[in-house]
């Protein structure tokens, strides 16, 4: 089973949100999501000042197995990207949750999340 970060929310697709200082986020991809992907190659985020809105595309992930749509999970301005990610989309499977994180938003609002518990849930994955 896939890990579940407890502190994170999590979208229905598959976004973890971790609340930074202030409005700020970071966003990244939850380990189910890495599972199911299997082995990312390939990482297109949004640009840092663009507007991102909850429940929309922002981006795309490609992996060995498909490509897949990035979903914001928060309407606001992107203040930053993961740079590092970019130049090695392995990082995303190999620490979701930490240095393989995408993007971060100056949120406006959100969109519908769910608990780690929820998710974890709803998805399979282990707390």
């Amino acid at each position: 089973m896939a890990k579940v970060a407890s502190e994170l929310q999590y979208s229905d697709e598959h976004e973890w949100v971790s609340r930074e200082d202030g409005n700020v986020v970071s966003i990244g991809i939850s380990a189910v999501a890495t599972d199911a992907l299997g082995d990312i190659v390939y990482v297109d985020l949004p640009e840092v000042g663009s507007a991102v809105t909850a429940g929309e595309t922002c981006g795309e992930v490609e992996s060995t197995k498909s490509v897949s749509d990035l979903y914001s999970p928060v309407t606001g301005e992107v203040t930053e990207i993961n740079p590092t990610v970019v130049e090695d989309p392995a990082l995303i499977n190999s620490d979701p949750y930490g240095a393989g994180w995408l993007f971060k938003v100056a949120a406006d609002s959100e969109g519908p999340l769910l608990s780690a518990e929820e998710y974890a849930s709803k998805n399979g994955g282990e707390l």
